[in-house]
């Protein structure tokens, strides 16, 4: 039997854990191709001293240096929070086939800066899988360091 979009998702969900579980901003990301995982990916702002160190980010790269090619119009990307405008724009330029995300980012993600998708008009864009469990793992993350 073929993986789901709910298993790559609950890998996410693994990525996104390790990034909290290192203090960083729990977003996790993997990109599948052809029912196999090409790339995963997790925040590392902190540890690489890098704003642009996002999951997405991390996650693309993997998968361009994977393939040897800057195009993914064949894979998909499944992120447990919708991504911001910057990684949503390096998701444009990758030409990605499909971007599947799970809680929505009210403060930072594409739809606040945005009236329409800023992803490449082939590019397939949902929203909503397994939410609850993904916005859970950043409520956690933040009243963590609230209490600190």
């Amino acid at each position: 039997m073929l993986p789901t979009s709910s298993d790559y998702m609950k890998i996410a969900l693994q990525q996104a854990q390790t990034a909290f579980e290192k203090g960083e901003v729990p977003v996790g990301a993997v990109i599948v191709m052809q029912h196999q995982i090409i790339a995963r990916g997790y925040n590392q702002t902190e540890l690489l001293n890098d704003v642009t160190a996002h999951a997405e980010i991390i996650a693309l790269t993997a998968a361009f240096n994977h393939l040897g090619s800057k195009y993914l119009p064949d894979a998909t990307l499944y992120v447990t929070l919708e991504p911001c405008l910057m990684c949503a724009g390096a998701l444009y330029w990758s030409k990605i086939g499909a971007v599947v995300f799970g809680a929505a980012d009210e403060k930072n993600g594409y739809n606040r800066h945005c009236t329409h998708a800023p992803f490449h008009p082939k590019t397939e864009v949902s929203g909503g899988l397994m939410k609850d469990e993904c916005a859970q793992l950043m409520k956690d993350f933040f009243k963590m360091r609230r209490t600190k």
